[in-house]
């Protein structure tokens, strides 16, 4: 039986939250009744999704190496859900031991919870905060305390713009995320996509949508207009398995199956 997690203010464990769901998928107990139900249904369209999820964060982890590996040690985390083992603090100072970074959510409880996990760990915060408001984010304070955008900073946005609608305010953050870093910076994004699975992502995006939470599939164009300004890395935006797969890793042979795809770019 799973233990729930502790409440807090602004917490309703009765309305399913999309981190606390990524969170059941890879097998974490920060989630409540009201998640798992609906991973349970969404298992039931596609079952393939806890591997689809752990692919997800291997493309993560791989990322991270790679910008750390250019010399980027700060690390702008957006739509962080929770920051659980091997996530961008671990990875990062692995390479680069005074790597710096922060890590941003909207669900109360991927905020709580992250700052549980970072007690004691140094310059690393976690601040709340919706990705489609950068002013409100570029301004904090702890942020500020933090990341220096006088130098490269790599950022994140890992599984999270599946759930939010194409709109303007969308592309004007994006831009300004953009323009607020400097030169070398890298963003590094992954998404879902319906190709592969397209009846049952249809289905999946429908349980999310009577969540409250939208699910928007986008195929290689859609994730194309979210680097607008930026310069891809080869080998482009690609299937998470194909990026930069690490040796050790096993061939995919239907890199379509994991219904997600990925990109790296850098400002120019």
């Amino acid at each position: 039986m799973s233990t729930e997690p502790p409440l807090s203010a602004g917490i309703d464990p009765n309305r399913p939250s999309a981190a606390r769901i990524y969170d059941s998928f890879l097998g974490g107990t920060h989630n409540f009744a009201a998640d798992r139900a609906v991973a349970q249904r969404a298992l039931e369209l596609v079952p393939e999704l806890p591997k689809i999820m752990r692919a997800n964060r291997a493309f993560l982890r791989r990322a991270v190496r790679f910008a750390a590996d250019a010399g980027i040690r700060q690390f702008l985390d957006l739509g962080s859900g929770i920051p659980t083992e091997g996530n961008v603090h671990e990875v990062a100072a692995d390479i680069l031991p005074d790597a710096r970074v922060v890590y941003v959510d909207l669900e109360p409880t991927a905020v709580l919870h992250a700052r549980d996990i970072l007690a004691g760990v140094p310059r690393t915060v976690a601040v709340r905060g919706d990705l489609q408001h950068p002013s409100a984010i570029l301004d904090d304070p702890q942020l500020r305390e933090i990341l220096d955008f006088d130098e490269p900073i790599c950022v994140l946005m890992i599984a999270v713009l599946h759930f939010v609608p194409s709109s303007p305010a969308l592309t004007a953050a994006l831009r300004r995320y953009r323009d607020q870093v400097a030169p070398g910076s890298y963003l590094v994004v992954s998404h879902a996509t319906g190709s592969a699975h397209p009846d049952a992502l249809a289905r999946i995006a429908e349980l999310y949508n009577r969540t409250g939470t939208p699910l928007v599939l986008r195929d290689t164009d859609g994730l194309a207009a979210v680097f607008d300004g930026w310069d891809l890395l080869d080998p482009g935006i690609v299937y998470g398995p194909r990026w930069h797969p690490d040796p050790a890793d096993p061939e995919v042979d239907d890199p379509a199956a994991y219904i997600t795809l990925a990109g790296v770019a850098v400002k120019s």
